[in-house]
């Protein structure tokens, strides 16, 4: 019973001691922005380092292995997001009129790009990308995309 003394004096010392949880003030907007679902989801496919050269010409593919164009181009926007411009078009991906596809909706699987989260109809949807104020990347440069799996 003596050595119980202690441990129930510590149990009592911890249960009767007041405890604050630490909040933020409410209205206050947080100093790191929120990713986007797409970013997270992104977040969650392990994005790994990939010359932007090496990505110029792959296939992007949608959810059954059709082709749906090839990167021409990888550009940075103002915001800083990242896109990949492909030549998009409903015959087999050959010839086709450019459109900007957000980096966090591709995936890499070896030698080509799956839309994981980017349906067809989106392409045919999505405006025809003019050179404006996005910067193109180098191809030199490393920048990181989901990896996919079948």
């Amino acid at each position: 019973m003596v050595a119980r003394t202690p441990a129930l004096l510590a149990l009592a010392l911890l249960a009767s001691a007041p405890f604050a949880v630490a909040q933020a003030p409410h209205g206050m907007v947080p100093q790191t922005p929120m990713p986007s679902e797409a970013e997270a989801r992104m977040q969650m496919r392990f994005p790994q380092p990939v010359r932007v050269g090496d990505l110029i010409g792959l296939p992007v593919l949608d959810d059954d292995d059709s082709t749906l164009g090839r990167v021409r181009d990888v550009v940075r926007d103002p915001q800083g997001k990242i896109k990949l411009i492909v030549a998009y078009s409903r015959w087999w991906g050959l010839g086709g009129r450019p459109v900007a596809v957000p980096l966090e909706v591709v995936v890499i699987l070896g030698r080509q790009i799956d839309a994981v989260d980017m349906k067809p109809a989106e392409f045919a949807a999505a405006p025809t990308w003019m050179t404006g104020t996005d910067q193109p990347i180098a191809p030199d440069q490393i920048i990181r995309i989901g990896v996919g799996r079948r």
